[in-house]
């Protein structure tokens, strides 16, 4: 069985086929920039071109860069503010004529490590990281989605969200080296190893392709893995969820 998943970022918008035996894309990812502004009805014409790029008529499901809560976003992420409050699965739903899952982006890129990467029979509390635009996290107790833990949203120095000083975006803001950027990052998974003391992190997103880039910075006293499918999990996810694997 086969479905679309689409993983929606504050640069990109990604989307393959999904086989969900095996959690392989059967088809090349295909990946459109994420429009400027990125207002709703600009991200689901979006949408709506990959849905058509495919020529997909099932089931989608989707990875979006906020907290939702039953198709809803609760929030704007690292989109227009447009998208506060906006029943993403009806927008999409509408745009495309097709029916369409909607869950956090960083949630659907745990999923996917959980069920086929190297998250597969870990037990007891694991903590993934997509480090990208912002830090995303999905949070998983004994395999189970607890949906919506926005790690990345905690204050850290000055009330200033942790994102805005780790995330890879700042990396390349500030044109800092990965050995500087990759100390703020080991304060931010120690920050949360403070709070809720995981018993691992899986690491993925894009920047994860380079972690021996900046792994000897990286001090926190729990198993920190490196995710399977990097950037590609958001969208195997996301076809996942829309199967119900939550």
């Amino acid at each position: 069985m086969e479905i679309l998943g689409i993983d929606i970022g504050g640069s990109g918008i990604k989307a393959a086929p999904v086989n969900l035996s095996t959690g392989e894309l059967t088809e090349e990812r295909f990946r459109i920039p994420t429009p400027q502004p990125s207002k709703p009805s600009e991200v689901a014409e979006v949408v709506k071109q990959l849905v058509d790029h495919f020529n997909w008529k099932g089931a989608v499901g989707c990875g979006f860069p906020t907290i939702i809560s039953r198709g809803k976003a609760m929030a704007h992420g690292n989109l227009d503010e447009k998208w506060s409050r906006v029943q993403v699965d009806e927008l999409f739903s509408k745009k495309t004529g097709l029916p369409f899952t909607v869950i956090n982006d960083a949630d659907a890129a745990g999923l996917a490590e959980m069920k086929y990467g190297v998250g597969k029979g870990k037990q007891g509390l694991v903590v993934m990281i997509t480090i990208g635009t912002g830090l995303g996290s999905g949070v998983f107790f004994n395999g189970i989605l607890l949906p919506n833990f926005e790690l990345g949203r905690l204050f850290y120095k000055n009330g200033k969200l942790i994102e805005k000083y780790a995330a890879d975006s700042v990396r390349k803001k500030e044109d800092l080296s990965f050995s500087q950027w990759g100390k703020r990052f080991n304060n931010f998974l120690n920050h949360v190893n403070m709070i809720c003391a995981p018993d691992y992190f899986i690491l993925g997103g894009g920047v994860s392709k380079k972690l021996h880039k900046f792994e000897s910075e990286i001090d926190v006293d729990i198993p920190v893995l490196l995710a399977k499918f990097q950037n590609r999990a958001g969208i195997i996810g996301a076809a996942a969820a829309a199967n119900g694997f939550l």
